[in-house]
């Protein structure tokens, strides 16, 4: 029997939750659907709003649907209530500016699918957002509202702050700001050059503010607990030693050694070394090409991956399989795969190959950087010569990362130090933890891979609460050996919110940033 409209409409189902990583490519589709007629959220984007303060990112979802998202951030009332832009005060968008000591809520976005107006899910999210506010003992909720009818009737009035008034004294009508004025907001002030990307806005936004009746000057706004945070991660690296092998089974049984070993020892992670799997290719012992090895090499990745993979879950440890060459599309990649023990493959190519790789081997380089969600936090993957590049580490590091592995591949000192300090500047410029893995030993007979040199280590901040020195544990030179550390996640929060210096917190985002024009 035909279903009829209002019965349908009375089996529909809205909730309001708190937007997951998961959620990334349903609020990219919608918002591209909200803003025809600007540039997308990047999904990268995306990712680091929800990470960064998941209590002030929620969806709409009707019938389990994505239909609205709604983005606010914690800020000092310094920060909030002067003048600034859209990319000042969100970090250019990624939401890094969150401050969990914020006495404000900063909304910074509000998007619904046109089709659902009639749901009144834009009123929905600011209630929301006022229980937020109550219940984290906030100020208030400072908003910059669009003003889209403004463009419009510009010619009719001398100046945007003309047109506000006139839509307050109700002789203008604006969808956004009357609706805004209806939930209770003050005005501000009006904010040239805000988001210069609104074009019905001519830039301009209206600063708003909604101030909490219930806030207690004597009591203060609550320092957030994070639900479910894990503070200590056990990380290990193995130093791995190149040894002439006879058959697949003797590299596993290698490969299962480690990973036993260091699941004993409560590890949550284990990175092995960049290319490490090339001692498979000393099993024929036979003299080949460069670019013939490295492509006789691709024929075992989907041995490895299974190997990798039934290993993290039997063991029930993240395992960063060091890196591997994969074919695709006819060209060779250097990919490092991700083994999570929640069963979860994730892959990521090196961007950056050396020139000796491309020469030799005739490498490609990758086209994404994206951190990788797992169950002690996001954490991110560069291989080797992609560490000396900032911009990659930045990229991450705004998408949320506390942890960067970097599997390496060194031949001698020199380049393994260009590897080592350029790892522990990208710890201390950006308060995360790098581990690094190599290898030690030889492998005769492999061209462009015949000797190595390595001292792998887990790397920290520098500041009161990390280790000396900023080495959280490393290993002795070209020995065989595993380096292992806890690293506390509260620590590094701590000290990107209060420590002694506040890289991430103070970066001037009216001057600078990084933009990802990859895929």
């Amino acid at each position: 029997m035909p279903t009829s409209d209002a019965s349908k409409s009375s089996a529909a189902r809205l909730e309001i939750r708190e937007a997951t990583l998961q959620d990334v490519d349903a609020i990219s589709r919608l918002v591209e659907r909200v803003y025809p007629d600007m540039p997308p959220y990047p999904r990268d984007m995306l990712r680091a709003q929800v990470s960064c303060y998941p209590e002030g990112h929620l969806i709409a979802l009707l019938n389990g649907e994505v239909v609205g998202y709604c983005a606010s951030i914690r800020l000092p009332g310094e920060r909030a209530l002067v003048p600034h832009t859209w990319k000042e005060a969100t970090g250019g968008g990624y939401g890094t500016t969150h401050d969990d000591a914020g006495d404000y809520l900063y909304g910074y976005e509000v998007c619904v699918d046109p089709a659902l107006r009639r749901y009144r899910v834009g009123q929905r999210f600011y209630r929301a957002r006022r229980r937020l506010c109550r219940s984290q003992r906030l100020r208030g909720i400072v908003i910059v509202g669009r003003i889209p009818n403004y463009r419009r009737r510009s010619k009719h009035v001398s100046s945007p702050e003309e047109y506000v008034q006139a839509v307050i004294s109700k002789r203008f009508r604006d969808p956004v700001l009357n609706f805004q004025l209806r939930q209770g907001y003050e005005l501000i002030g009006v904010l040239p050059g805000y988001l210069p990307l609104d074009k019905e806005s001519m830039g301009y936004g209206v600063q708003l503010i909604w101030r909490n009746p219930d806030f207690d000057d004597r009591v203060g706004p609550a320092v957030i607990e994070r639900r479910n945070l894990i503070d200590r991660v056990r990380v290990a690296s193995v130093q791995y030693r190149q040894r002439r092998i006879r058959e697949f089974d003797e590299f596993r049984k290698f490969v299962h050694y480690f990973v036993d070993t260091t699941a004993d020892y409560g590890a949550d992670f284990v990175l092995f070394p960049e290319l490490f799997t090339l001692q498979l290719l000393s099993i024929e012992n036979e003299e080949l090409p460069p670019h013939v090895s490295i492509e006789r090499l691709t024929n075992y990745e989907t041995k490895l991956k299974e190997l990798f993979h039934e290993l993290s879950l039997k063991f029930n440890i993240n395992i960063i399989g060091g890196s591997t060459p994969s074919l695709r599309d006819g060209t060779v990649h250097n990919v490092s795969h991700v083994f999570l023990r929640d069963g979860r493959i994730v892959s990521q190519d090196k961007i950056h190959p050396t020139p000796n790789e491309r020469y030799w081997w005739n490498i490609v380089g990758g086209q994404t950087a994206s951190l990788i969600d797992t169950d002690c936090g996001p954490i991110g993957v560069l291989i080797c010569y992609d560490c000396e590049f900032p911009e990659l580490v930045r990229h991450l590091v705004n998408q949320g990362i506390n942890i960067l592995f970097v599997p390496f591949l060194t031949d001698e000192r020199q380049s393994y130090c260009r590897v080592r300090y350029c790892a522990q500047a990208r710890a201390v410029e950006n308060q995360i933890y790098v581990a690094m893995s190599g290898s030690c030993g030889n492998l005769p007979n492999v061209h462009n891979n015949d000797i190595h040199y390595a001292q792998s280590c887990i790397l920290t901040p520098c500041d009161f609460p990390f280790a000396r020195d900023g080495i959280a544990a490393d290993t002795t030179p070209n020995s065989e050996m595993v380096a292992i550390a806890d690293l506390s996640l509260r620590a590094l929060r701590e000290a990107r919110q209060r420590g002694t210096v506040r890289n991430l917190m103070d970066r001037r985002h009216d001057l600078y940033g990084i933009q990802w024009y990859g895929r």
